[in-house]
């Protein structure tokens, strides 16, 4: 379904990756741009070379040699390019094939804790 622009009162928003005409908006929003930002690795957006992480290096690495970089370039990556929320924790749940990361953040560093669930398996 074609989401008419012009209805769309959220102040953040983009195109639904996953859905043809859809948006996400507000918290969705910013789910969607955690996993952008964690996914894309550096270098392979051409008009913002840093952007995203290098998280790809440390697939099928041993998860004992693996996890603290894990940790440090995902939470690197969120704090400079996702501004409106504070990382709490970042917990990878598997790094064998795949990426399959937990990120636990407040909005701004208040409030409720919320999850986002980063996986490069799902299409």
């Amino acid at each position: 379904m074609v989401q008419d622009v012009r209805k769309i009162t959220a102040a953040n928003w983009q195109p639904r990756l996953d859905a043809h005409g859809e948006i996400v908006e507000n918290l969705d929003d910013i789910h969607q741009c955690i996993r952008i930002i964690l996914l894309t690795p550096k270098g392979s957006d051409p008009h913002r070379p840093e952007f995203g992480s290098d998280l790809w290096h440390y697939v099928d690495h041993p998860n004992g040699e693996a996890v603290p970089h894990v940790v440090r370039e995902g939470i690197d990556a969120l704090r400079r390019w996702e501004p409106r929320i504070e990382v709490v924790r970042l917990v990878p749940t598997s790094l064998q094939h795949h990426l399959h990361i937990t990120v636990e953040w407040r909005l701004n560093g208040l409030g409720e804790l919320i999850a986002t669930e980063v996986r490069d398996d799902v299409a």
